[in-house]
């Protein structure tokens, strides 16, 4: 498989990277975020599905 990888745009790098910070926050300092704390791994897996689209798809 041949994949033309692009770099992902500022606002979607910003969105996993708060995604992600959200979920180590949850998951290793006690803060307790309603959406995300009965959801660390998922939250990380979005986060990381977010970067991985904005890679993927040129323009996003």
């Amino acid at each position: 498989m041949n994949f033309n990888l692009s770099p992902p745009t500022n606002p979607v790098f910003i969105i996993s990277v708060v995604l992600a910070i959200l979920a180590v926050l949850v998951r290793y300092a006690g803060v307790n975020i309603p959406v995300v704390s009965g959801n660390v791994f998922e939250t990380l897996a979005i986060a990381y599905i977010v970067l991985l689209v904005g890679n993927l798809f040129r323009g996003l």
